[in-house]
């Protein structure tokens, strides 16, 4: 067991197959809260499945446990790949691994009872953010060693969204969750709205776009075997993605009585985020230009553009909706669940997914099992989500356009039945997608075809 946690590069394959199976369980409980929705009564006298208590199970599992785990483990490899050197501690990173873990296995444990903080993206105890917080502290320490002992001079900008995610993460999450208040983690009154969505937006935002955006950097280059289109451009939108960022939590409480310089800074600064993430996208398009055959025929990187795809559409809604004309219409309702499913889905999972496929033959010295299945895990995941988010906006559309003339909430609710089926229909695609995925895993750990020496040298000269 010792000789394992010190073998190379060992923390970052846990890390991965946890977030896969992360990515089972967020699904199933995802598939519950569907069930939900279409028939409240179910799982009647089933306390730990009401849907109050499963469905931050789902969020929270899915957040910090398929995309977030799953990115940490792709960014634990590239990151010394592209430094030249090994991670400073394997047994350092190991600690991170159960530490982070723990924090997400205690939200199927603790919501299912009723422990929870109760607001939404902060609903770990105080118990869960300490062990979050020491994983990352952990992890900091590491990065920074490895840099220190880095071989290479140049820091690729894969490193710049590394490091920055977790020194964003420290700096952020014991401010929005409020960890100086044990006992209730938030503060009284409306002041803590302004605190909640601090971290509620800076989560996506500085946490899963940072490491989404590094894995992304890495892959794109490698699969079509062209250098980044422009390094500088790059240095540009991760600067840009900071300054904009952390300022427009407040356009989720637009409607309440919170300062109008906040409000008007929220809005301008959701606006402005068109810009990085135009850098981003278009950065990556022409280092893809003229090799669009390889990215198509990489299941990988056909994943992993897929998530840029989903990184535009989320990128556009995002701005328009908090406008506070647009938001009279399209906030508190299904609108706001779809474009929540195409940013951690459909942005952080794919590419997620992505990198976890083009990493796991060169940390796991075995060829993928099926790469026909990584290709169906796409298929089911587009299909399901693509559907996901037109149910979903056509549902909010339809309620808040019901509501914003006056109509009562249970009037509106018969016209949401056909939009909650088909939505409970399309999680099973999603559901089918993530079960593909860990068994292909499973099955190319288990008896994926070995990798030569020269091929694994060859993968590792090229990162």
């Amino acid at each position: 067991m010792i000789k394992f946690i010190e073998k190379p590069q060992s923390a970052a394959l846990a890390f991965m197959v946890a977030g896969a199976v992360w990515f089972v369980v967020g699904a199933l409980y995802g598939m519950v809260s569907a069930i939900h929705l279409v028939s409240p009564e179910f799982f009647s006298n089933i306390p730990w499945l009401v849907f109050g208590r499963e469905r931050p199970i789902h969020v929270n599992t899915m957040l910090y446990g398929f995309v977030g785990t799953m990115l940490i483990g792709c960014g634990l490899y590239y990151m010394p790949a592209l430094l030249r050197t090994r991670l400073w501690s394997e047994p350092l990173a190991w600690t991170g691994f159960f530490l982070w873990n723990l924090t997400v296995a205690s939200g199927p444990l603790c919501f299912s009872f009723g422990y929870t903080q109760g607001r939404e993206y902060s609903e770990y105890v105080w118990l869960a953010d300490v062990s979050l917080m020491l994983s990352v502290v952990c992890i900091i320490c590491n990065l920074v060693m490895t840099i220190v002992n880095r071989a290479e001079q140049q820091l690729y900008v894969s490193v710049w969204y590394f490091m920055a995610a977790f020194l964003w993460t420290a700096g952020n999450y014991p401010l929005g969750n409020v960890m100086w208040h044990p006992a209730t983690g938030a503060m009284p009154g409306l002041i803590d709205s302004l605190f909640l969505w601090f971290w509620g937006h800076n989560l996506p935002g500085l946490l899963i776009t940072p490491l989404a955006t590094g894995a992304a950097y890495f892959v794109i280059p490698r699969a079509t075997r062209t250098p980044l289109n422009s390094h500088t451009l790059s240095l540009v939108g991760f600067w840009m993605l900071v300054a904009l960022y952390t300022h427009i939590g407040g356009h989720h409480v637009l409607q309440s009585p919170i300062p109008n310089w906040l409000k008007t800074v929220s809005v301008v600064d959701s606006v402005a985020m068109v810009i990085p993430v135009s850098i981003v996208v278009l950065n990556l398009w022409m280092t893809a230009r003229g090799a669009g055959a390889r990215v198509w025929g990489d299941p990988a990187a056909r994943l992993v553009m897929g998530g840029i795809v989903w990184y535009i559409v989320t990128c556009i809604q995002g701005p328009l909706q908090s406008l506070p004309f647009l938001q009279r219409v399209t906030h508190f309702n299904n609108w706001t669940v779809g474009h929540a499913h195409i940013a951690m889905l459909g942005f952080g999972g794919y590419i997620a997914l992505g990198a976890m496929w083009h990493i796991i033959p060169i940390v796991s010295g075995r060829e993928i099992y099926s790469q026909k299945l990584v290709s169906l895990q796409f298929g089911l995941l587009t299909f399901g989500l693509t559907g996901f988010f037109l149910v979903l906006t056509a549902a909010g559309l339809i309620q808040g356009s019901a509501w914003h003339n006056g109509e009562t909430v249970y009037r509106v609710l018969p016209e949401l039945a056909p939009f909650m089926a088909s939505r409970a229909a399309l999680g099973i695609f999603i559901l089918t997608g993530s079960l593909v995925g860990i068994f292909n895993l499973f099955m190319t750990l288990r008896h994926g075809r070995e990798l030569e020496v020269r091929q694994l040298q060859r993968a590792e000269e090229a990162a």
